[in-house]
């Protein structure tokens, strides 16, 4: 955690649970800026991470040993030498300024993990890492802007791009959050720097003073609807990425769904100035017959921003062109942002071509709305698919249907899949694991002459897979193990 002071925390007390990619660097900052930290994890596995940089005891350092040894600390240090006791918490007195808790963990619905429960009953705030890291900035004295970027679907592109936009013009810019970075793993900016956050609507319902100066909401669909009770809970959600703006601050809100046209309804009685954004339609930035604009004209031919096909992504690349021109971006700055922009991994990633047959990585694609964006881009594909499908399975997806020349089916809902295409008529077969549907799925496109085979899955990775990213992962090896085989 650089240029944090080592005694930003002093006398604070913080219990971090959870030591994934959001809880350990959120422990090791709070610790190196002079925190006691008591952290545990479920899973034993995560109970002793490495320590900081250059170990030892010191300021920052990080407690390690068997997690039944220690008392807890009686009483907060007030010297600015910071640790993280690594401990389950056991029976002891829940007396903490916070609870870190891990994003994934509820407090709420569908049911509150124990710990968030003793929170509760405590009355000890529930705080995300990017609450904590936005105290740190203030406490540090800097003025570096906030911005926090939200929605279903986009959230990580427009992130990753707006980031590298403003990398581009040489602005002072850190990125991470839901994407990448965790957020007390950033670096303490100057006041004319830039904080880009990813914001998950479970890091949301966890801000206490959070203003982010510009705050966007890219588009709405169902999902996570067990934590949330239902898309009314999951609208409030997202909701809170506006909290606490003022008049001179920055909504930015997309158009291309309704439950988003009727939040821009809402954000018109807020105090923050309001730019709405499309792909497809009449905005204050919008896509009009492929060229992106704005009311003074045209920006950028969006055939030249070839990591941002469709639809979807010229709403993403809206939004971060609107909030770019708002931080002091020219339009050539932006142009060039956009086209010099890589993409992300996982997002529509084109992987390798093998006689003639392009493959396309399209692993986050973890519910129906997104997967329909990465379908609604090609003409003819084979698609492969499946996973834990989400309430209502792939039905929405009928109108892309006739694109489909052939699907092949992996993971644990692909019967209940292989009914709802079987109704439909679209051919299909069920290969069970992605290491059985890459050469199926090539072997179609090949016999078939269908120049895309695509991973968009629209489901969910976990019944066999960490995460969406170890999916995609192991599709890219067995499509480049292909690539070595066809070659050979």
């Amino acid at each position: 955690m650089s240029g944090f002071a080592p005694d930003l925390f002093a006398g604070a007390r913080f219990a971090v649970f959870g030591l994934g990619r959001n809880g350990a660097p959120a422990a090791r900052a709070l610790a190196a800026m002079g925190a006691e930290v008591v952290a545990w994890d479920d899973d034993a596995a995560r109970t002793t991470p490495p320590p900081l940089a250059g170990g030892g005891r010191g300021e920052g350092a990080v407690e390690l040993g068997n997690l039944a040894q220690g008392p807890l600390p009686s009483a907060p240090s007030r010297k600015g030498k910071g640790s993280v006791l690594l401990r389950p918490l056991a029976d002891d007195p829940f007396d903490f300024d916070a609870l870190i808790l891990s994003p994934g963990v509820p407090h709420h619905l569908p049911a509150p993990h124990p710990v968030g429960a003793r929170a509760r009953a405590a009355g000890v705030p529930i705080l995300s890492d990017a609450e904590l890291l936005f105290q740190a900035v203030r406490r540090a004295g800097s003025r570096a802007r906030f911005i926090g970027i939200t929605g279903t679907n986009g959230k990580s592109t427009t992130t990753a791009l707006l980031a590298h936009m403003l990398a581009s013009a040489a602005r002072t810019v850190a990125a991470g959050g839901n994407l990448g970075p965790a957020a007390l793993a950033l670096p303490l900016l100057p006041d004319d720097g830039i904080y880009v956050l990813e914001m998950s609507s479970y890091m949301l319902e966890r801000l206490a003073t959070l203003r982010f100066d510009t705050a966007a909401m890219l588009n709405l669909s169902a999902d996570h609807l067990d934590r949330h009770g239902d898309m009314a809970g999951y609208a409030r959600a997202k909701r809170m990425v506006f909290e606490r703006q003022t008049a001179d601050d920055l909504a930015v809100i997309g158009l291309d769904d309704g439950e988003s046209r009727a939040m821009a309804e809402w954000l018109r009685s807020r105090p923050a100035r309001v730019i709405t954004v499309s792909g497809c339609a009449p905005a204050d930035v919008w896509c009009e017959s492929g060229v992106l604009r704005d009311a003074t004209g045209p920006i950028l031919p969006m055939a030249e921003a070839a990591a941002l096909p469709g639809a979807h992504n010229a709403q993403d690349a809206a939004a971060a062109a609107s909030i770019g021109a708002t931080l002091g971006l020219s339009r050539a700055e932006i142009a060039h942002g956009l086209v010099s922009f890589p993409g992300l991994p996982h997002r529509q990633q084109r992987i390798a071509g093998i006689d003639g047959v392009t493959f396309v990585n399209d692993s986050k694609a973890t519910n129906v709305d997104a997967a329909a964006r990465a379908l609604g881009c090609y003409a003819r594909l084979v698609w492969i698919a499946g996973g834990i499908a989400k309430d209502g399975g792939i039905s929405a997806l009928a109108p892309l249907f006739p694109r489909i020349d052939c699907a092949v089916l992996i993971g644990r809902d692909a019967p209940a899949l292989a009914g709802t295409l079987a109704a439909a008529g679209v051919p299909h077969e069920i290969a069970g694991t992605l290491d059985a549907a890459v050469p199926a799925a090539f072997a179609a496109a090949r016999d078939h002459g269908v120049p895309i085979v695509l991973l968009s899955p629209a489901c969910a990775s976990f019944d066999q897979f960490s995460g969406f990213d170890a999916r995609g992962e192991r599709f890219a090896t067995l499509v480049h193990a292909l690539a070595r085989e066809a070659a050979a």
